[in-house]
């Protein structure tokens, strides 16, 4: 069995002038929610063979948040392919994956990340974890899937469980949608 954890990067300052989108920071209330839900990882007693990551900013400064949380440094691969990729770039990523990774992270980016999730699990009515996935996979949320796959080659579509999906404000409810 394998277990793969998406974690999308944590909100973003739009009110930064950077010249790139890639190197958007993390706005204060994406730094909270970093810090929260490395707290949730720590206290789920999470622990991950393998972390590959966008190293887009608000990616990188999303690790360094959530490191302070989890209480320990997740030493991510920075893989650029990640950055903005389709959800079939990213299941390339996954194919490449050490095959001795049990439990592997990969911190990315919308729309990519959701996709992702939605092409690996199967559609089935009353599934109420995809169907929140599929209705909004915010930022900093996180998406817990399994397979019965010993090799991460074999993850193919419809092919995984969703057994967790973990969004910032069903941690903290000051981390949800402003309303002003």
């Amino acid at each position: 069995m394998k277990t793969l954890t998406l974690l999308r990067h944590a909100k973003s300052s739009w009110e930064d002038p950077v010249a790139r989108d890639f190197d958007r920071p993390l706005n204060a209330k994406g730094q909270r929610a970093a810090v929260t839900v490395g707290r949730h990882l720590r206290g789920e007693a999470m622990r991950f063979d393998h972390v590959v990551a966008s190293p887009a900013a608000r990616v990188v400064e999303t690790v360094e948040q959530l490191e302070q949380g989890y209480g320990s440094q997740l030493a991510p691969a920075w893989d650029r392919r990640i950055y903005l990729a389709s959800a079939s770039s990213l299941l390339d990523v996954v194919h490449e994956l050490p095959a001795g990774a049990e439990s592997a992270l990969l911190i990315g980016h919308n729309p990519g990340l959701e996709d992702l999730i939605l092409k690996l699990i199967p559609n089935r009515a009353g599934d109420a974890l995809r169907d929140s996935v599929e209705e909004k996979f915010p930022t900093a949320a996180l998406a817990i899937m399994t397979f019965e796959v010993s090799d991460w080659h074999a993850v193919r579509a419809d092919g995984g469980t969703l057994v967790r999906f973990t969004r910032p404000r069903d941690l903290d409810p000051a981390l949800g949608p402003s309303r002003d």
